[in-house]
């Protein structure tokens, strides 16, 4: 079973997304939490596999729990949840280790789909948080001093962008998937990116992948 821990201080809410949760196949919520504070006490108790963390919260808010849970328990994913008038603290979560963005307003199928991928280690996010990405990195095309790109390098982001697991970027590309895994960790290092997630954003910023 997947476990999964909800954290957003309206009861309502957690009430509805906990019905869905509950009766998709192989995800159990194992607990709730109305605030950061008592998200990071739950999951030291229950060591969830994914963390639904709302942003806006009394006590400690989604960005300062988010930035402590992927502190202390790296191999808990935590995924942002979100109203449309929230984008201004999506690169806060990024920054505190977010690995996906879902809006609440997300589908039971589109939310099925979401939570493997990112049990997976995948980072998923709304479509329609693209356009926001979009207009807020999307700037000139400087590079840090220093960093460059091999070829390979470009064409596993562009892959990355696509959606594409590990797995299939290296049938694309006709190379391993441990190879793959070593693009994608140079990646990382090299931006100076927290996960796969904040390296895309690096990459739209510096359009190294194209926005259609």
């Amino acid at each position: 079973m997947i476990k999964v821990l909800l954290v957003d201080d309206h009861e309502i809410f957690r009430d509805g997304m906990k019905f869905v949760l509950n009766r998709i196949q192989d995800i159990e919520v194992v607990a709730e939490a109305g605030n950061g504070q008592e998200s990071i006490e739950l999951v030291q108790r229950h060591s969830p596999d994914l963390v639904f963390m709302d942003v806006q919260m009394p006590e400690l808010n989604g960005i300062k729990a988010t930035e402590i849970i992927s502190r202390l328990y790296p191999s808990i994913k935590v995924v942002a949840l979100s109203m449309f008038g929230e984008e201004a603290y999506l690169q806060g979560m990024v920054e505190a280790g977010a690995i996906g963005f879902l809006l609440k307003n997300i589908e039971k199928r589109e939310l099925t789909l979401a939570i493997h991928q990112l049990v997976q280690g995948r980072s998923y996010y709304s479509p329609e948080l693209l356009p926001y990405f979009t207009n807020k990195y999307l700037s000139d095309k400087q590079f840090p001093d220093g960093i460059r790109f091999t070829n390979r390098e470009v064409e596993v982001i562009q892959q990355i962008a696509l959606g594409k697991s590990n797995q299939e970027i290296a049938d694309t590309l006709y190379i391993s998937k441990r190879t793959v895994d070593g693009h994608k960790a140079n990646l990382i290092a090299k931006t100076g990116s927290k996960n796969v997630l904040s390296l895309l954003i690096y990459a739209i910023k510096n359009e190294l992948v194209e926005i259609k």
